[in-house]
């Protein structure tokens, strides 16, 4: 069983540096054995929480970074993103299924990071983001309405 591993990186509001950390995020993941579903989970979640620290957080601006900083054990994986930007709160966002909001794209990785995390969370004023998710979880739970 290998000793927990952790990762600190800062970036440029730049989504290929995104995609470099995601990565790397993924092969800690890789190297606990986590399952496909978890690194699946788990992928889609960085996507969404990087790419929204970088693009709404600090508008895309070069100048600023984002603090990326994830702890990989054989039992969860805690990865918190912080950007500079002014903060937001998540409450605002609205419902993207709600049929006013439907054909808009907004909110939806929210929608997406809630569903496939074991704990989701914006803190410092909507700056910093703390995702967790178990090792074999079992989120996303889909309710199928057919049965």
């Amino acid at each position: 069983m290998p000793a927990a591993s952790q990762l600190n990186v800062q970036i440029p509001s730049d989504t290929t540096e995104a995609l470099a950390v995601q990565e790397q995020i993924v092969a800690l993941m890789e190297k606990h054995d986590y399952s496909m579903r978890d690194i699946f989970a788990m992928r889609l979640s960085l996507e969404e929480g990087i790419t929204n620290a970088i693009k709404h957080g600090n508008g895309g601006d070069p100048n600023k970074k984002v603090s990326i900083s994830a702890d990989v054990s054989d039992e969860r994986l805690r990865v918190e993103v912080a950007d500079e930007g002014e903060g937001f709160d998540p409450k605002d966002v609205p419902d993207p299924t709600d049929i006013d909001f439907i054909d808009r794209a907004c909110g939806r990785g929210l929608m997406l990071m809630r569903a496939y995390l074991n704990s989701f969370e914006y803190s410092e004023g909507g700056t910093k983001l703390t995702m967790e998710r178990e090792r074999n979880s079992e989120l996303p739970i889909i309710d199928d309405d057919d049965d």
